[in-house]
């Protein structure tokens, strides 16, 4: 199974922040860590080292996901990381319902993809800054190549 690769995950860090108390997000979740929402209830406090491993489990859940929505065509790993970084942040219904995902499969270099992510930002009905960014990011990392695999010496 595809992992998400380590400019998916600094983004995903990056765009959640760390939160080592439990808080309500601006929708209305109660969220802890980088982004973790499942069992998260009010005055919850962990440590950094529980935020990863929150971190690392919740992003298992997204990669399954996403790759099960994926299997009929080929990504590139900085695509599936930046669809996995779009799915932990509005979930996989989100990712399999939308019109980006139909765009993916039809043609992973769709330049109209570009456009799609960049429609995902708001929250509360209204647009937020912090999503404006986050999608400008996956998108830019789902279109820019792979970096070249290193040669074992």
């Amino acid at each position: 199974m595809p992992k998400c690769n380590s400019k998916g995950i600094d983004l995903i860090k990056l765009s959640e922040g760390l939160r080592l108390s439990a808080y309500l997000c601006p929708a209305g979740v109660w969220t802890i860590g980088y982004g973790t929402t499942k069992g998260v209830k009010p005055g919850m406090k962990i440590t950094v080292q529980e935020a990863e491993e929150l971190l690392l489990n919740d992003m298992r859940v997204f990669e399954n996901g996403v790759t099960a929505l994926t299997k009929t065509v080929k990504l590139t790993s900085n695509q599936f990381s930046a669809l996995v970084s779009f799915a932990y942040n509005l979930g996989l219904t989100a990712l399999k319902d939308s019109t980006l995902m139909k765009r993916i499969l039809a043609n992973t270099y769709d330049p109209d993809i570009d456009r799609q992510f960049k429609k995902w930002v708001y929250a509360g009905g209204r647009i937020l800054p912090g999503l404006v960014n986050r999608r400008a990011a996956e998108s830019k990392l789902y279109f820019s190549p792979d970096e070249p695999k290193k040669k074992a010496k």
